[in-house]
């Protein structure tokens, strides 16, 4: 069993245990096909491009990690209501869409979801993704975000937002 799938099958028996408890899941259900709530995410992650925009032109360029981390989320968050999934954890979230890509559902690219984030945490490349420099310009003192890194965060962005809308079209 791949590592996704494992994760993907903690992250259901976890929602399953809270919702048995009473209390709301912090993992992953399985829900109706939602084609209206994977557009909705679609105008999210279009909205959050444009506040990047709009902030990268203000100079507060810190913020761009958090708008075009939340983004790239809104399209996985997209495709997971296309395939009648519901998240409410980050890992989990990144768990089912690197499941999709092995069941050869979305034709997201691993490799462009693990610059994203990598669920493996042992793996050193975890310092590099887009939830590290979310994490570490949202919560860090930086108040500007290199050029070179906000250059492909977008890149990734926009590559992942044009799949997911060509997903949706499928």
């Amino acid at each position: 069993m791949s590592h996704a799938k494992s994760k993907l099958e903690w992250c259901l028996h976890k929602a399953q245990k809270e919702l048995r408890e009473g209390n709301k899941h912090r993992g992953v259900v399985q829900v109706p096909v939602d084609m209206e709530t994977a557009r909705g995410h679609i105008a999210k992650a279009e909205h959050n491009l444009k506040v990047t925009f709009y902030l990268h032109q203000g100079g507060y360029t810190d913020w761009c990690s958090s708008t075009l981390f939340y983004a790239i989320y809104h399209c996985f968050l997209s495709l997971l209501a296309k395939f009648g999934y519901e998240s409410r954890n980050q890992e989990c979230t990144f768990a089912v869409i690197l499941h999709l890509i092995e069941e050869g559902k979305i034709s997201l690219e691993k490799e462009d979801v693990e610059k994203v984030s990598v669920l493996d945490i042992s793996e050193s490349r975890a310092s590099s993704t887009a939830t590290h420099l979310r994490e570490e310009y949202q919560y860090g003192t930086k108040v500007s975000l290199q050029n070179k890194e906000y250059q492909q965060l977008l890149q990734l962005a926009k590559k992942i937002l044009d799949t997911t809308k060509e997903s949706m079209e499928e």
